[in-house]
């Protein structure tokens, strides 16, 4: 269930890219400022798919972790699933207003919700003694840890967009693409 909801997911997020209707191209030119004005959109489609990827590795991670699940677990897993469900939406929304404060903060809510209900699942499964034996107790703080201080700085550059918008896409891109190269040594290994 939750690989087909996130590769449904990933690939909703493509179909809001739309090829520019013929009829307004007259030229290459047209052709171009056509394609330029998709830029927004673009940016949006890789942000949102390394959010989803970052989020799939998240949760794979815990799966991994796990000796047996029970159904407070389950349903924890689908309100975080409900969330990457509507990831679609918010990215279309902020690739659709995305000098607009509320679409960035919308799409900001979206992505905390999904680290919540993931660190929520987290926390259940060490409290309900749902992980494997012997996980040890560093480990398990660590991906906790990872979770909230990606929130964080998520969080941060989501209050970047008093200033600006595209600040908070920029902030919040890179904070990304941290997490998603996951640096093994040095200050970022304790991201």
């Amino acid at each position: 269930l939750s690989d087909g909801i996130f590769s449904v997911a990933m690939t909703l997020l493509v179909l809001d890219i739309r090829v520019p209707e013929t009829v307004a191209l007259h030229n290459e030119a047209d052709l171009c400022r056509a394609l330029v004005a998709l830029a927004p959109r673009f940016a949006m489609y890789a942000m949102s798919f390394l959010t989803l990827g970052i989020l799939w590795v998240g949760q794979q991670t815990q799966l991994h972790h796990l000796a047996r699940g029970n159904r407070d677990l389950a349903w924890l897993h689908m309100l975080f699933l409900a969330t990457v469900a509507l990831l679609p939406f918010s990215t279309a929304l902020l690739a659709g207003h995305i000098a607009f404060r509320t679409a960035l903060l919308v799409y900001w809510l979206n992505f905390l919700m999904s680290g919540a209900f993931l660190y929520i699942a987290w926390r259940h499964a060490g409290h309900a003694r749902l992980t494997e034996d012997g996980l040890p107790d560093d480990l398990a703080r660590a991906i906790s840890r990872r979770i909230v201080i990606a929130q964080t700085l998520y969080a941060l550059g989501a209050a970047l967009c008093v200033f600006s918008t595209y600040w908070s896409i920029g902030f919040i891109f890179l904070v990304q693409l941290i997490y998603a190269i996951g640096p093994t040594r040095g200050i970022l290994s304790k991201l």
